[in-house]
């Protein structure tokens, strides 16, 4: 076997698609959800080999965050690579455009989306830092942050800046952990064919998506995945600082 994965945010879409590729890889995986139980213990199901753990906890919560970690690093002995992937999606329930937006739902939508999407990534990546340095040992760090931090969210700014937080985030880590022998890199995905997502797609804008990138099809979760292994991989270390576009061309900067 090799190291320990935490993944956070991983009851559905790239979160399973990447618990999946490191155990097959051999890890031990934590699954981690928030409210999707019944959804993450269909992705424990699905990892190759055993040594696998189940961990809960709103990432909104500080504390919930290190105590996670901890868990984690509990149930598969250690933790050797942090996959920041728990966030809270755009949907058409917290649209916040400004101009037509209600100042309840704004300031509720800012608040919703930088407790997870940043904060709960940012106290993940100390509790794991600080883990990896008691132990002296190498470890990688991947934020899934997204193509939005760059092309804009009109309807969604909470979310765009959120992750483009994130980014800024990752390389301000890199610098700061560089020393102690912790990659962190960062990828920014375009639209992927997840199963919140299948709706859309099947709807009468799907083609609209697809037409985004000249591949002419969106994103697949194991795609994302198999970047986010790599990316955590010790062939990757020279990337750290890095923010990884993951979009089919479908925006370019």
């Amino acid at each position: 076997m090799t190291g320990g994965v935490l993944v956070t945010g991983a009851s559905r879409g790239i979160g399973r698609a990447t618990a999946i590729a490191f155990a097959e890889r051999g890890h031990r995986v934590a699954v981690h959800y928030s409210s999707r139980r019944a959804d993450a213990e269909d992705t424990l199901a699905l990892l190759a080999g055993d040594g696998h753990a189940l961990i809960g906890g709103d990432l909104a919560d500080p504390s919930v965050a290190r105590r996670l970690v901890a868990e984690a690093v509990d149930r598969l002995g250690a933790v050797d690579v942090l996959v920041n992937n728990a966030g809270v999606a755009p949907t058409e329930g917290n649209r916040h455009r400004i101009g037509e937006a209600a100042f309840e739902g704004w300031t509720d939508a800012w608040q919703s989306m930088f407790a997870v999407n940043l904060h709960g990534a940012v106290n993940t990546t100390w509790a794991v830092a600080q883990h990896l340095i008691d132990r002296g040992a190498p470890g990688s760090i991947v934020n899934v942050g997204s193509r939005g931090a760059f092309r804009g969210e009109p309807d969604h700014p909470a979310y765009g800046a959120s992750k483009a937080a994130l980014h800024a985030f990752g390389q301000s880590a890199a610098i700061a952990l560089a020393p102690h022998r912790i990659s962190v890199t960062s990828i920014a995905p375009g639209f992927v064919a997840t199963e919140r997502q299948a709706g859309k797609l099947a709807g009468p804008g799907g083609d609209a998506v697809r037409d985004q990138s000249p591949f002419g099809r969106v994103g697949t979760p194991a795609e994302i995945a198999s970047a986010i292994v790599y990316l955590a991989s010790p062939e990757a270390t020279w990337s750290t600082g890095a923010v990884v576009d993951l979009n089919g061309a479908s925006y370019l900067r």
